[in-house]
């Protein structure tokens, strides 16, 4: 017995069973919800978490960055060692010039002082007296008495951190 599917008008085949209307309607019931909603909570959740862990980050690193940078410019300048003072002697001799270790010290220390102070605006002064030592050190005229007081003084600043 040929039977004619009714929606398409075409013949079906012996084993063509019609669907019943009570399928379809248990079909469209078991359909699953959206996932929009869980979706949308994953993107806010990720987005406000994001957020929270930026600010954190952003606030717990500015001012800890900024002291540890002036006790390793105070480190680096303790382990430039001693300076010769030539400033009392009426006629300076020659004094030896520093090793090339010594001055990349005394450039790290200078460097990181001005970069604690460019985050911390506390540290100016430490790195303003260490950029003074710096410049005497550099240009190894041991015997500035404005050098030499910048010494003092940055040695001053980093006993008390």
């Amino acid at each position: 017995m040929r039977t004619v599917d009714p929606g398409t008008g075409t013949d079906a085949g012996p084993d063509f069973d019609e669907p019943s209307g009570e399928s379809e309607s248990e079909e469209v019931k078991a359909a699953p919800q959206s996932r929009r909603m869980l979706v949308l909570c994953a993107v806010a959740g990720f987005v406000l978490g994001g957020g929270v862990l930026g600010l954190l980050w952003g606030l717990s690193g500015v001012h800890a960055g900024a002291l540890d940078d002036a006790l390793a410019a105070c480190q680096a300048l303790d382990r430039v060692g001693e300076l010769p003072d030539t400033s009392r002697d009426t006629q300076p001799s020659l004094t030896p010039g520093l090793t090339p270790e010594r001055l990349h010290r005394m450039t790290a220390a200078r460097e990181l002082s001005a970069a604690a102070a460019q985050v911390n605006a506390t540290y100016q002064p430490l790195a303003d007296h260490i950029d003074g030592v710096a410049r005497m050190v550099l240009s190894l005229h041991f015997n500035d008495i404005s050098g030499q007081r910048h010494l003092v003084q940055a040695q001053e600043i980093c006993g008390r951190i």
